[in-house]
């Protein structure tokens, strides 16, 4: 699998990603002989880049990733875990709690202090049982900017001049934040998750160009939008809920012209999403091995030039978003 450098922080990623919020029962429940089998066959199809976070099943993704990866040469794979919450056992339920099934009895609880990103820190190492983290990220931090300015950026800042981690940035469900960002603090990538797929190409203006000027490399997760991307006739979410009925008919409208063209909605999804430059790395959500294996096949699935070609005409996507082979 191709490799691609990671912004300026020198890091080499398999161009395909696995991202584990699945894996930690987002939605539904995973054992963990299916989330090692899902992981395994990602990695013999050559996918050598992972991504958790403490978030996800709270501390179960961690968990299972670094029970699979420990058996593995530690150069030679690439793994990014996040900051900004802790898992505690007692506190206010949120609406994550119902996001994720079969999960500890735990709750995260938002800390983008300093001192709490270092614990965030030392915490995921240890459900990882790994050496060290190669990429950190600030997660969702939405509400609390200066605080992560202050406090958590700061922290990774740190870990990254004394050589702990390699690439530092933040990962969010929203664009317009992490180009404020790219102003404050000397991030090496951000996560995107959700803002630029074929639903919605809300990075497109603002962000992508800065990223681009200050070679900030980007991650894209969520590029199925939560699920509606990947089966627009199913139970569709939509940024971890449930999808409009707007979303579901223009999901549906693209889903048909792909079959149209002979070819897969998903594989629509991913190559859009890679066509464009400033896009490094897509990450791959899946909760077995049978879904991994697809969504990595779908990468290389061909997308006949007339289905880009009526996208376009049909004003389907932003013109302005670069579309495979740079078709008019």
């Amino acid at each position: 699998m191709e490799r691609v450098r990671l912004g300026r922080s020198g890091l080499e990623l398999t161009q395909l990603g696995l991202g584990t919020a699945p894996l930690g029962g987002l939605f539904t429940a995973v054992s963990d002989v299916d989330a090692e089998a899902t992981i395994a066959r990602a990695w013999s199809l050559g996918v050598r880049y992972f991504d958790t976070a403490p978030l996800y099943g709270f501390g179960l993704a961690e968990q299972r990733l670094g029970r699979f990866l420990r058996t593995q040469p530690r150069e030679s794979y690439v793994v990014s875990t996040k900051v900004g919450r802790l898992l505690r056992a007692a506190g206010p339920a949120s609406v994550e709690d119902d996001h994720y099934k079969g999960v500890p009895d735990l709750r995260p609880q938002f800390d983008f202090s300093y001192d709490g990103v270092m614990r965030s820190v030392d915490e995921s190492l240890a459900r990882l049982g790994l050496d060290r983290i190669d990429i950190l990220l600030v997660h969702d931090p939405d509400d609390h900017f200066d605080g992560a300015v202050n406090g958590a950026f700061r922290a990774l800042q740190r870990l990254r001049e004394d050589g702990s981690v390699k690439a530092i940035g933040a990962g969010m469900n929203q664009s317009e934040m992490l180009a404020r960002f790219a102003e404050r603090v000397p991030v090496d990538c951000f996560l995107l998750a959700g803002r630029y797929t074929l639903l919605d190409q809300g990075a497109l203006a603002e962000l992508f160009p800065i990223c681009r000027a200050q070679n900030i490399g980007i991650i894209l997760g969520g590029i199925y939008n939560s699920g509606i991307l990947a089966d627009a006739y199913g139970a569709a979410k939509f940024n971890y809920e449930d999808a409009d009925a707007a979303l579901v008919a223009r999901a549906r409208e693209l889903d048909d012209l792909c079959k149209q063209h002979g070819t897969a909605l998903k594989a629509a999804a991913i190559q859009f999403c890679l066509a464009h430059p400033a896009v490094t790395v897509a990450l791959q959500g899946a909760r077995t091995a049978d879904e991994a294996a697809e969504n990595i096949a779908m990468a290389g699935m061909l997308v006949p030039p007339s289905f880009w070609r009526e996208l376009r005409a049909r004003n389907l996507v932003d013109p302005q978003a670069p579309l495979p082979g740079d078709l008019p």
